[in-house]
């Protein structure tokens, strides 16, 4: 049977805004959340908040306890690099068939998007680096045409964007851009052994910082 069409875009709406409010600790971790209230702060029914519970929940930002609670799950060390250790191999073999591929106006996007995180990071504006830092490296996860790539990291992302939020909001943020910049090169030079090499430390940087 076909499910109507209004309720799977109001679960990934729900969905997205809730992600969002506890990746930005709007929701801080230990919260305990409720579907009736979330419900109506998002002006939803209950039926599409208990879909997105259930999607963040198989994401690890929350955690049900049956017939009892939903709490906001804290920032896991061992999670955190379990996930980034995957998100940095699917990076990794994104740059590696994407660099052979990529076009002139792909990399003026890369640069473009490294131009609006570098501002980001300037005025300490966590949530803009972030969309910048994803629409560049978007930029090599489409190109490369692997939708299990694409797949992978949209599965395991949301649960190291807490982290990745707390990165981008200190200085030495600023040293993502000059990596930005090494891979952007590389990329510009059709060497994809180094645009990997580069991307390994990108995502390193972010498994030190769970440490």
């Amino acid at each position: 049977m076909l499910e109507p069409v209004g309720r799977p875009l109001l679960r990934d709406t729900a969905h997205r805004l809730i992600r969002e409010a506890i990746v930005r600790g709007d929701i801080p971790p230990g919260t305990v959340v409720r579907d009736a209230q979330l419900a109506e702060q998002l002006g939803l029914s209950r039926a599409p908040v208990r879909d997105a519970l259930a999607r963040l929940a198989d994401e690890g930002l929350v955690k049900t306890k049956p017939q009892s609670h939903t709490r906001v799950t804290p920032i896991d060390a061992a999670e955190v690099r379990d996930a980034a250790a995957v998100v940095r191999a699917m990076h990794e073999l994104a740059a590696r068939t994407a660099v052979p591929l990529l076009t002139a106006e792909q990399l003026t996007a890369m640069t473009e998007a490294n131009r609006r995180f570098a501002a980001a990071v300037r005025a300490a504006d966590a949530d803009a680096a972030l969309d910048a830092d994803d629409e560049l490296h978007d930029v090599l996860v489409r190109a490369c045409g692997n939708r299990a790539v694409a797949a992978t990291i949209g599965r395991y992302t949301p649960l190291i964007r807490r982290l990745e939020r707390l990165r981008f909001s200190v200085p030495a943020a600023r040293d993502s851009v000059t990596l930005h910049e090494r891979l952007i090169e590389a990329c510009r030079a059709g060497a994809a052994d180094e645009a990997v090499r580069v991307t390994t430390e990108i995502w390193h940087e972010l498994e030190q910082l769970a440490d």
